[in-house]
């Protein structure tokens, strides 16, 4: 069977996690997890690359053993942000597909983001050919 990694990519609130777990593939990685000890999470910005680098250790080991389906699902704004997850998936030979989620509903992001960050993020989101 092939393999396949599936980098779900969009701002705080968007829906990747609900999509990933609707997915219902075992393996994700989600830098979101890193943050969360003892069934609570919590953010903080000074760790940002600690849980980053977390989560591309998971979707390493994930490659090793061969796992046939990985989803990443983190926010991903720039092309610098999934390019490691790319480069993985040539070493381990997956197939990449990326998906950007949009937050047409106004759901409200479940981490407390501010708007101010949010608007941030958007005018930054890079769109790859």
């Amino acid at each position: 069977m092939e393999k396949i990694l599936l980098i779900i990519r969009g701002l705080p609130g968007a829906g990747k996690s609900t999509l990933a777990e609707a997915l219902n593939i075992r393996a994700v990685c989600t830098a979101d997890d890193w943050y969360v000890r003892n069934g609570i999470y919590k953010w903080n910005y000074m760790t940002i690359g600690e849980a980053h680098d977390w989560c591309k250790r998971k979707c390493r080991r994930f490659m090793q053993v061969g796992v046939e389906r990985i989803i990443i699902a983190n926010t991903s704004i720039t092309a610098r942000a999934i390019e490691p997850y790319f480069d993985m998936a040539k070493e381990f030979d997956y197939k990449v597909f990326s998906i950007i989620l949009e937050n047409r509903l106004s759901m409200k992001n479940i981490h407390n983001v501010p708007e101010e960050t949010l608007e941030n993020m958007k005018n930054k989101f890079e769109i790859l050919l």
